[in-house]
C-alpha cells in the first residue's frame, strides 16, 4: 500500500471537509423546532339523495330473442318512469345491459342469459319509492343514499373552517406549551370525505320484492351522512 504524505493526506482530508459542507449548504439548515400534527371536523346531515336500480333477468337458447325480451322490459319500464321524470328530483336512465352465453359440461353454448337496468335517482326519495314500488318486470337489486353536491359543499365549508381554527388553536396551544410566543405555518394539507350509514342489500331487496308483488312504494329510510374535514400539516415555533 503505498503511504501518502503529510501535505497530501492535509489536502484530501480539506477536499473532503469542502465537499462535506458544499452538501450541506445545498441541503439547507437542518429544521428546529418544528412541530407536525392534524386537526379535524366532522358534521352531520340527512342523506338527501336516493338512487335505485332495478334489473331484469332473462335467459333461454336464442341470443336474439332473449335480448328482445330484455328489450320490452326495459322499454315498458321506460315508458312507465319518463312521464314521472323532473330534473334534479326524479332522473330517470337505462344501466347495464348485458347479454353473454351458458355452456354445458362439454364447453358448448347451451342457451343465453342477460340482464337490463333502470336507474331512479334523485333529491324527491318519495317519488322515487312509489315509482319503484310501480315498476313491472323488473326488480330492486340496489339501492344507495348520499347527499346533494350542493349539502356537501355547504357541510364541507362549515367543517374546513372548523378544522382550520381548531389547527389554529392547538398550534398556539403547543407553542405556548413549550414556551414560545407564537409560530407560523410551514406546510398545510387539508383532506374531506364523506361516510354514510352502511346499506344491508339483502334485506332492502327482500323488501322491494314484497313491495313490487304489492304494486306498494319501495320500503326506504335515509340516514345521517357525515363530512369529515382533515387539516394536516407543520409549523415553525417562535
Amino acid at each position: 500500500m503505498k503511504a501518502f504524505s503529510a501535505p497530501l493526506w492535509s489536502l484530501l482530508l480539506a477536499l473532503g471537509l469542502g465537499a462535506t459542507t458544499a452538501a450541506r449548504a445545498q441541503l439547507g439548515p437542518i429544521p428546529r423546532d418544528v412541530v407536525q400534527f392534524s386537526a379535524t371536523a366532522t358534521l352531520e346531515a340527512r342523506q338527501d339523495q336516493l338512487s335505485v336500480t332495478l334489473r331484469a333477468t332473462r335467459e333461454g337458447g336464442e341470443a336474439a330473442v332473449v335480448q328482445q325480451q330484455l328489450k320490452a322490459v326495459l322499454d315498458a319500464a321506460l315508458a312507465e318512469a319518463r312521464p314521472q321524470a323532473q330534473p334534479g328530483a326524479l332522473e330517470v336512465r337505462s344501466g347495464n345491459f348485458s347479454l353473454y352465453p351458458r355452456s354445458n359440461r362439454e364447453g358448448r353454448i347451451s342457451g343465453w342469459q342477460g340482464s337490463a337496468e333502470l336507474v331512479l335517482s334523485g333529491s324527491d326519495l318519495e317519488r322515487i319509492a312509489a315509482l319503484a314500488g310501480r315498476i313491472q318486470g323488473m326488480a330492486v337489486v340496489q339501492t344507495a343514499f348520499g347527499l346533494s353536491r350542493e349539502q356537501r359543499e355547504k357541510l364541507e365549508q362549515q367543517a374546513q373552517a372548523q378544522a382550520i381554527e381548531r389547527f389554529r388553536a392547538r398550534a398556539a396551544e403547543i407553542a405556548r406549551g413549550f414556551g414560545f410566543a407564537g409560530f407560523s405555518l410551514r406546510e398545510i394539507h387539508i383532506n374531506s370525505q364523506e361516510q354514510g350509514a352502511p346499506i344491508r342489500p339483502r334485506f332492502l331487496a327482500m323488501e322491494a320484492k314484497a313491495s313490487v308483488a304489492s304494486d306498494a312504494p319501495l320500503p326506504v329510510e335515509a340516514g345521517q351522512a357525515q363530512v369529515q374535514v382533515t387539516v394536516s400539516g407543520s409549523i415553525q415555533l417562535k
